[in-house]
């Protein structure tokens, strides 16, 4: 089981949110809040934080330019993970992917499992790194941002955290492009 090991210095890092939603607004968006209030209260640093539609080119475009400040290490969106036909989260962010994490969407849905059962099927929440930049597509209800907040994104995403976390891998996510890319 991970520990902290408070002997390590807690080490924030810039994080941005982005709601997905053709019906939320700034005032409105529940999913948001509870994403920036966690993260904050963790200590790190909200450097953005943005709505746009449910549509794949102005998703990607505004987490394309995200990943290539230098400000912003993790991008978080939340919605537009489901089945219906505005649900293209995945869609325009898994081609940005240089590498793929399953297993975050494997434990996603283990800790989901425990709180609304087989529901959990329904989100293609997803996650991978891009321009060494950790990108996490969550589901758009606040009870989903808060279980990938707390159940996993919180830990990974403090130094502390042993036995490995995110913060640690940081500095070697772009290794791969200082020596050509591997396919």
């Amino acid at each position: 089981m991970a520990a902290l090991d408070e002997k390590r210095p807690f080490i924030a890092v810039g994080i941005a949110v982005l709601t997905i939603s053709d019906t939320r607004t700034p005032e409105t968006d529940k999913s948001g809040d509870t994403l920036a209030a966690r993260i904050t209260e963790a200590g790190h640093r909200l450097v953005d934080r943005g709505i746009v539609p449910d549509d794949r080119t102005e998703i990607a475009s505004r987490v394309k330019a995200w990943i290539d400040s230098k400000d912003i290490d993790v991008v978080i969106t939340t919605g537009g993970t489901g089945f219906t036909g505005r649900d293209v989260t995945p869609e325009a962010l898994e081609p940005l992917f240089e590498k793929r994490m399953d297993g975050f969407s494997a434990i996603f849905h283990r800790i989901s499992y425990e709180k609304i059962g087989t529901a959990t099927i329904q989100s293609r929440a997803t996650a991978g790194v891009a321009n060494a930049t950790f990108i996490f597509a969550l589901p758009g209800s606040p009870g989903a941002c808060r279980d990938a907040w707390d159940g996993i994104l919180k830990g990974q995403l403090d130094y502390r955290s042993v036995p490995c976390n995110f913060v640690e891998i940081m500095p070697r996510l772009d290794e791969h492009l200082k020596r050509g890319a591997t396919k």
